[in-house]
């Protein structure tokens, strides 16, 4: 499953039991056959269904409806990932786009998405299938906004340090289908949103921009945003322009709460980070280390995170603190990198990594291994990277410093040549990022 880098075969056994606990396909179906009392009505009662998915997971979550709905589905659309569709599927249009920045295939997306959504009654239900990185992947710039103008935004708000909370209230802004937008235009439809929650604490309006759900932000904490971060006047024109029309309240607000097509609109999670932390403890605990998980809702610059967290595993190896030996320590969540105008190529999963490096010169049987569950960190076509105690001492060798990586933001170049890379592939899911902190390893049974 991890590519280049050789993995302990216990650690190997636990980051995979923690994508199986957030299968996408697994979950739909799942949620589909034992619905809760909403979703049950709806199948009760609905005359034909029309499904939309878009994120990461968007393709397995469809092939689940498609696999349980049947000829009951009139029509579908999935927007995707480029390389993430794994072929076509009878009544829907297939579609890959960019990410994480948007491009021609995320507006065509938008554009099926819309389509697929006309004409529809009060009889009709929609079902939605939300996974992580929608924001980029579907987009329907707001006029006279084009798709230049949000992918200039969107890479000016990615490099600098964001989270990705803050991102989306700028995006929900420039986007008709972000922010409740999805969920207007299915109107009179039922709407029955299904969502693998890549955000941390699943807050419904932040998950692939909220696009069936209230937008509880406003043009005013958009350009809020923009100044935090000194961004006015760096995005283009007319995205300036737009934001301040609507500071004037010349352009609609997105959809509030009490706006009436909200009141035929249900969502449930069936994924998130919790549910894959909790399956790596218990996997964990099965092959026989010490396990505890420290928290699911990690945040913080990525290095800065780094070298924190190697200062616990320090304390593991050393002292057998917080956990005895063989121990296993698992985090979850999303850190950032904020970048200068000067950078090289990496992830915030492999910066991480990068950045506990020094400290862990010289210990033996300890492994650092921050992952990104979706199979892509940044960027690149690695989903993180390990480092060990040996790593200082191969990169050295190698005519490596960690210490310049680290500086130019450039650790995918570093941690290939070293050998340090995990690279899975796309895994189909997306529910953040897990790290785990492991000292020893237990006796084979």
């Amino acid at each position: 499953m991890l590519g280049a880098v050789p993995l302990p075969q216990p650690i190997q056994r636990i980051l995979t039991a923690a994508l199986e606990a957030v299968d996408p396909y697994r979950a739909v179906a799942q949620a589909l056959r034992s619905p809760d009392a909403e979703t049950q009505e709806a199948l009760a009662s609905a005359k034909r269904w029309v499904v939309v998915a878009l994120g990461k997971a968007a393709f397995p979550m469809a092939k689940a409806a498609a696999d349980v709905l049947g000829n009951r589905i009139a029509r579908g659309v999935v927007v995707t990932k480029r390389g993430h569709a794994s072929g076509q599927l009878p009544r829907f249009r297939v579609i890959e786009a960019g990410h994480p920045v948007p491009d021609a295939g995320s507006q065509r997306g938008a554009t099926a998405i819309f389509a697929a959504l006309e004409g529809l009654t009060p009889d009709d239900a929609v079902l939605v299938l939300i996974s992580g990185g929608g924001s980029a992947l579907v987009t329907a710039p707001r006029l006279p906004l084009t798709l230049a103008d949000l992918q200039r935004t969107t890479q000016l708000l990615l490099a600098s340090g964001a989270t990705i909370e803050e991102i989306n209230t700028v995006r929900k802004h420039l986007d008709s289908i972000k922010g409740g937008g999805l969920a207007q235009a299915a109107a009179p439809a039922r709407v029955i949103a299904l969502v693998l929650s890549d955000v941390l604490g699943d807050p419904l309006d932040a998950i692939a921009s909220g696009p069936a759900v209230p937008d509880p932000t406003t043009f005013a904490d958009a350009w809020q945003v923009l100044s935090r971060y000194q961004l006015t006047d760096r995005v283009p024109a007319r995205v300036r322009a737009l934001l301040q029309r609507g500071l004037r309240g010349e352009v609609p607000e997105t959809p509030k709460p009490d706006a009436p097509f909200f009141a035929r609109v249900h969502h449930r999670v069936v994924g998130n980070l919790r549910l894959a932390a909790e399956a790596a403890l218990t996997q964990a605990r099965t092959e026989g280390f010490a396990a505890e998980i420290a928290t699911t809702t990690l945040q913080g610059e990525a290095r800065e995170v780094g070298k924190v967290l190697v200062s616990v595993l320090q304390e593991m190896a050393r002292h057998q603190h917080p956990l005895p030996k063989p121990a296993c320590l698992i985090w979850g969540g999303e850190t950032t990198v904020t970048l200068g105008e000067d950078y090289g190529l990496g992830g915030r999963n492999q910066e991480l990594a990068l950045a506990a490096v020094p400290a862990l010169a010289g210990l033996k049987d300890v492994w650092l291994v921050a992952f990104a569950t979706d199979g892509t960190d940044g960027p690149t076509d690695a989903a993180g990277a390990v480092a060990t105690g040996d790593t200082l001492a191969q990169a050295q060798a190698l005519g490596l410093s960690p210490w310049e990586a680290l500086t130019r933001h450039d650790a995918y170049p570093f941690w290939k040549q070293v050998g340090g890379l995990l690279q899975t592939g796309p895994t189909q899911t997306n529910v953040n990022d897990l790290i785990l902190l492991v000292a020893g390893l237990p006796e084979k049974k």
